[in-house]
C-alpha cells in the first residue's frame, strides 16, 4: 500500500462515510480539557480531516478549525457539513506537508486517519506547526470484540470478504508505533465506550463506507451483503443493531526535530 494510494481509497464511498460513520464522544474533549488544558482559544489542525466528524466537535466548543484533507471528494464533503461553522478553514493539504504556517497551532489531531499517515515526514511537519507546548490528540474508534458477538461475527465477514482487510488492519497503529511516533516526548493513553445504533441500511452503509469492502460487482460483494444480513437478522432488537466501539485516544507532545 502506497501513501499516495491511501490518500484516494475513500473517493467513491463518500456518501456512505458521511452518514454511516460512528462519531466521536463529547467526553473526547473531557479528557483534553482535564490532561491538555484545551480552551475555546485554542487553535486545532485535524489533520485527515475527511468528511469533518471529528472537526464538528472542537467547532462546537468554540475552537479554530483548520480542516486537512488530500483527498478532494472528501473535503467537499466537510466542507459541506462544516458550512455553517465560520470558525473552520478547508484546507488542501495532507500530515506531510499541512501548508500551515510555522508554530501557529495549538492542537494538532488525527482521527481515524493515523495509520495512513508517513510517520516521519508527518511528525516532522506537526512539530513545524505547532506552537510550543502544542498537543498531539491521535484516536480513532475500534470495534469491541471481547464481549460483543455482533461485533465478531462483523470481524469474520471483512476478513473473509475483504479484498485487502488484513493489510488495512494490520496497518493501525500499536502502542509501540504510538511511542516511536511520539520519540522522546511524552504521550499518555486512554480508551472511551461510544456506540452506533444501526438499522438494515446503516449496517449496510457502515460496511460500505470502509476502504476494503468489495463494491457492487465484485465477485465478493453479493456473498458478503447475504452474510451481513444473516448477522443483521440475528442479532437485530426492533428493526437495529447495536454495533459496540471504544475510542481509542493517545494524546502528547512532541520534542524538537530529531529527524
Amino acid at each position: 500500500m502506497t501513501f499516495a494510494d491511501a490518500k484516494q481509497r475513500f473517493s467513491n464511498r463518500v456518501a456512505d462515510y458521511v452518514r454511516y460513520r460512528p462519531g466521536y464522544p463529547p467526553a473526547v474533549l473531557d479528557v483534553l480539557r482535564t490532561e491538555c488544558g484545551l480552551l475555546p482559544g485554542h487553535v486545532v489542525a485535524d489533520i485527515g480531516s475527511g468528511t469533518g466528524i471529528l472537526g464538528e466537535l472542537f467547532l462546537k466548543n468554540g475552537n479554530r478549525v483548520f480542516g486537512v484533507e488530500p483527498n478532494s471528494e472528501m473535503r467537499r464533503a466537510g466542507e459541506e457539513f462544516l458550512r455553517s461553522f465560520r470558525e473552520f478553514i478547508s484546507v488542501a493539504g495532507s500530515a506531510e506537508a499541512t501548508t500551515l504556517g510555522d508554530a501557529t497551532i495549538d492542537f494538532v489531531t488525527a482521527a481515524q486517519a493515523f495509520h495512513w499517515f508517513e510517520p516521519k515526514s508527518a511528525r516532522r511537519e506537526f512539530a513545524r506547526i505547532l506552537r510550543p507546548g502544542g498537543w498531539v490528540v491521535i484516536l480513532w474508534n475500534d470495534r469491541r470484540m471481547e464481549e460483543a458477538q455482533l461485533t465478531r461475527e462483523y470481524e469474520g465477514l471483512l476478513e473473509r470478504f475483504g479484498i485487502d482487510y488484513k493489510r488495512v488492519k494490520d496497518s493501525y497503529p500499536e502502542n509501540a508505533d504510538i511511542r516511536s511516533f511520539f520519540d522522546a516526548g511524552v504521550f499518555s493513553g486512554c480508551d472511551l465506550p461510544n456506540h452506533q445504533i444501526l438499522d438494515w441500511e446503516g449496517f449496510r452503509g457502515r460496511l460500505r463506507s470502509s476502504s476494503f469492502a468489495p463494491r457492487d460487482g465484485h465477485p465478493n460483494y453479493a456473498p458478503m451483503m447475504a452474510e451481513l444480513e444473516r448477522i443483521f437478522r440475528a442479532h437485530q432488537h426492533h428493526g437495529s443493531v447495536r454495533m459496540e466501539y471504544f475510542t481509542r485516544i493517545y494524546l502528547g507532545r512532541l520534542q524538537a526535530n530529531r529527524d
